[in-house]
């Protein structure tokens, strides 16, 4: 049995703007939420200074306060992102089977500041001082958990963790579901959080950040000559995956068909992708195949593009892989040059960017794309253009290895 899916509601929180409208007016106007964070985060003796935070927040303003007290930021993020998406959806859930209405998120680090809070109380004043609440925010399905909780939903509920490829797993995995007849839709995306001192101390110690501290808005430069690493930053990308009869039957808007998704695995190397970008071809070709959609019919590609040299560099190969000489002449960009790394939320939110490229016609511009790299040299957007978008990619690799791919249609 296979059946259709579709996207019906999207909901991002991201750094620079939460819900559908800012967050497109920002993309489209090329507006950068990377910034001092040092004012936020003890970053002393790090050597890095910026990341991208989403600072105008409130959880107040999706869940009461007795939630928020016992929830940690990063599932404050997926609960509010979610409820973000469902609205925009309009699923009227009194209406429908909730058991047949799952919960799918991915997060690539979950609650770390539980365990650094929880843990530093434990150390300076005692097991006493260790929140009764420490183990149910600290466990990484507490997004999942919590979304279900919010709004009754009683279908199969999980979190995929995979680096910066969760959420990506996590909306290609959820549409699986749906396709096989498991569920008739599904909340799914990711949620991270963690601007953190041991976080950057961690990355920083790995060289696998940015040390552009004088110039925060072009520290995150994807494919560019002179890129030294990513930009640290949080928030959430939800969207409401549904079977595409059952968005028909309730009249409901669709943003774009899901098509085709493509996991793999380097299986070379715990951090470095592999070489030639073998794994990521891998995904990419499956998304395609899966999809049964030939390569000239891509559009646009939402690329990972983490502004690491060996990332940009390995991506473009495979890129070239797959698509062969077409590979100059597809439009390729990079939203991360605008919002950073959100890690295991990335794509999420690179996953709605996209489909608001196609709702609209237009690619947004790969901020500070300003010195070609011999080794990048596809068309990587560096000032926004709009063309017609009927299919579009969005890639996602993480730590240890692992790829995932999405391929989108519009709907005639």
């Amino acid at each position: 049995m296979s059946r259709r899916v579709v996207v019906t509601g999207i909901g991002p929180l991201t750094p620079i703007g939460t819900g559908k409208n800012q967050f497109w007016d920002a993309l489209r106007a090329g507006r950068s939420g990377v910034r001092r964070v040092d004012s936020l985060v003890d970053l002393s003796g790090i050597g890095v200074l910026i990341g991208a935070p989403v600072l105008e927040f409130d959880p107040l303003d999706y869940m009461q306060p007795r939630r928020v007290r016992r929830i940690n930021r990063v599932t404050q993020f997926a609960l509010a992102a979610a409820s973000l998406a469902l609205d925009d959806a309009n699923l009227q859930l009194s209406t429908v089977d909730r058991q047949r209405i799952g919960v799918v998120v991915g997060t690539g680090i979950g609650g770390l500041e539980t365990m650094v809070r929880n843990f530093t109380a434990l150390l300076d004043k005692g097991p006493r001082q260790v929140s009764p609440f420490f183990v149910p925010q600290l466990m990484p399905n507490a997004a999942a958990g919590q979304i279900a909780i919010e709004h009754g939903l009683q279908g199969a509920n999980f979190v995929i963790s995979s680096a910066c490829a969760s959420s990506a797993h996590a909306i290609g995995i959820a549409s699986e579901l749906v396709r096989a007849g498991f569920l008739d839709c599904v909340v799914s995306g990711g949620a991270e959080s963690v601007l953190l001192r041991i976080t950057y101390a961690g990355f920083a110690k790995m060289g696998a950040v940015s040390k552009r501290n004088d110039e925060p808005e072009r520290a995150s430069r994807p494919f560019d000559r002179d890129r030294d690493g990513f930009v640290i930053g949080e928030g959430a990308g939800i969207l409401v995956l549904e079977e595409y009869q059952h968005a028909l039957a309730r009249q409901a808007h669709i943003y774009a068909e899901l098509i085709g998704f493509g996991m793999s695995a380097d299986a070379e190397h715990i951090t470095a992708p592999a070489e030639g970008g073998r794994g990521a071809t891998q995904a990419i070709s499956i998304a395609l195949s899966r999809a049964n959609t030939p390569i000239g019919a891509v559009d646009y590609i939402n690329a990972h593009g983490t502004s690491t040299i060996l990332n940009d560099k390995t991506e473009t190969e495979a890129i070239k892989a797959v698509f062969g000489k077409g590979a100059y002449d597809v439009k390729i960009s990079s939203t991360k040059s605008q919002i950073g790394h959100l890690l295991g939320a990335a794509g999420g939110v690179e996953a709605i960017a996209t489909l608001l490229s196609m709702q609209n016609d237009y690619v947004p511009a790969t901020l500070n794309y300003e010195y070609p790299d011999p080794e990048c040299d596809l068309d990587y957007t560096p000032r926004a253009v709009s063309v017609p978008i009927k299919v579009a990619l969005c890639n996602s690799f993480g730590f240890g290895g692992q790829n995932a791919a999405l391929l989108f249609r519009k709907i005639d």
